[in-house]
């Protein structure tokens, strides 16, 4: 008899033992079922649901973070609490007990709960327009496979255009070369001001990077790829607007690459009204790396069925979600905690708008404090801030380029204890010699102090009065 895949197996599985267990309470061992997962949230959470996590209950969730450092760049890794923690711990040892009854019983129900809470955060309409998966690159991949095999297979024509924004992610920025320049598709890069004065700008922008990529009506544009928050430079972009502006000039799809986008800005599927949108987890939304979630909107332009996670396994063919609940033996645990993670950030006032709101004035109010400090700006304003702010650093650094931002960052670590990117603009035509070339990016999380904030601006105060120049630092 010709083997079963481990999910056709997990089916014929389940309707044996339904017949064999016909309740829902079946025990082991003088346990349910239900009973057996792993559900910490009794333990961890000691106080009542209503109450509110205090701030000696925020250090202990994260007293595994290395005390020696200032870790004000939330923003690359993100941060995952104690508590959490636990209950991925659990899960891990929970199939390494027992890894046949952890796939057949716990595994898809439990991604199926995750999927569902997410579902309802970012007012998706439907379960199956979201799926999990490893980050947002992950996800990227995913859209961007079905872009390519659109141009290979003819449903868009060669030279028809892909438009993105310049301040695209670096690995998405690859992602597009290797699906759709190889595929022959023409790839539109919108260029971009920094530092940004106003939402409009970009707006402008954009239209002329539509227009650019229509070349006067001879080709379409098939897929605007647009970041809702920028890594570096960090800027929140108007996504609202520029997906509107993509209906109105017929671009065929919109994929909105948000991987700072859950617990960072407000996520509203019907408000925001892109094909894709694709957030990870484990930046913002204290989830352990890596897990994201990937939006395909279920009507119009979200492609459905043509949409495969690029690992292919036994469920291929079932539909995105489905897809991507199996992508063979691997560790699940940080797309099983969702449940837990809102657990914990419902302790904190107003959830996870309120830790969103207060971050983002928080990480303003140092960002100012630094500017004022240094005698610099604001990379944008506070308006077009997250929980991420862009702080000029002193001219008189001597940021010249990219690897200067590099060894001042590498300073800031090694010398300073102090964990910040840093960022190298390139002065404009007709910039003078004082013009503003480094920037920082500073990061505001729910572990973080003010404290930390004035550490940073201490040891650039110091560098100053000690005349530090980065043309000092060795490569």
């Amino acid at each position: 008899m010709a083997s079963l895949s481990p999910p056709e197996e997990a089916a014929s599985y389940h309707r044996r033992r339904s017949k064999r267990y016909p309740s829902s309470s079946t025990t082991t061992n003088g346990v349910s079922a239900a009973e057996s997962v792993p559900d910490k949230r009794h333990k961890i959470f000691h106080e009542s649901s209503s109450s509110l996590i205090s701030p000696s209950e925020i250090e202990a969730e994260f007293s595994h973070h290395d005390p020696a450092f200032a870790r004000i760049n939330n923003g690359s890794f993100g941060c995952c609490p104690s508590s959490v923690i636990s209950v991925q711990r659990d899960w891990q040892l929970r199939f390494l007990r027992q890894p046949d009854r952890f796939f057949f019983d716990d595994l898809k129900p439990s991604i199926s709960q995750s999927r569902a809470a997410i579902r309802r955060l970012i007012n998706a309409e439907h379960d199956d327009e979201v799926s999990l998966v490893d980050n947002a690159t992950t996800a990227a991949a995913i859209v961007l496979q079905q872009t390519a095999w659109a141009f290979r297979e003819g449903r868009f024509d060669r030279g028809d255009a892909v438009v993105m924004l310049h301040y695209a992610f670096g690995s998405v920025k690859k992602s597009v070369e290797a699906y759709v320049s190889r595929s022959g598709g023409e790839v539109i890069e919108v260029q971009l001001p920094f530092p940004v004065n106003s939402a409009e700008e970009i707006i402008n922008r954009f239209r002329a990077g539509l227009e650019l990529g229509k070349a006067n009506g001879t080709r379409r544009v098939r897929l605007a790829l647009i970041d809702h928050v920028t890594s570096m430079p960090s800027v929140v972009i108007p996504i609202k607007e520029l997906v509107k502006i993509c209906r109105e000039e017929g671009v065929d799809q919109v994929f909105v690459d948000a991987a700072h986008g859950i617990g960072c800005v407000d996520v509203d599927m019907k408000e925001i009204g892109a094909d894709f949108y694709a957030s990870n987890l484990h930046k913002w939304f204290f989830a352990p790396p890596s897990v994201a979630f990937l939006y395909c909107k279920r009507s119009g332009g979200g492609g459905g069925s043509n949409l495969h996670h690029p690992v292919v396994s036994h469920e291929y063919g079932n539909g995105l979600a489905v897809e991507s609940t199996w992508v063979g033996t691997r560790d699940y645990s940080a797309q099983l905690v969702v449940p837990s993670i809102l657990e914990f950030v419902n302790r904190f006032e107003g959830g996870i708008d309120g830790i969103k709101k207060r971050n983002h004035e928080s990480v303003v109010e140092m960002g100012q404090m630094l500017v004022k400090s240094w005698g610099t700006q604001l990379g944008c304003p506070p308006e077009m801030c997250a929980s991420m702010v862009m702080v000029g650093l002193p001219v008189c650094l001597g940021v010249s380029s990219e690897s200067d931002a590099v060894k001042l960052r590498n300073l800031l670590r090694e010398r300073f204890c102090i964990e910040i990117p840093t960022y190298y603009r390139a002065p404009g035509e007709g910039e003078t010699d004082d013009s503003i070339t480094g920037y920082v990016r500073i990061s505001f999380q729910v572990y973080n102090k003010p404290e930390e904030y004035h550490r940073l601006k201490d040891a650039v105060n110091e560098l100053v009065r000690d005349g530090f120049k980065c043309t000092s630092l060795s490569d």
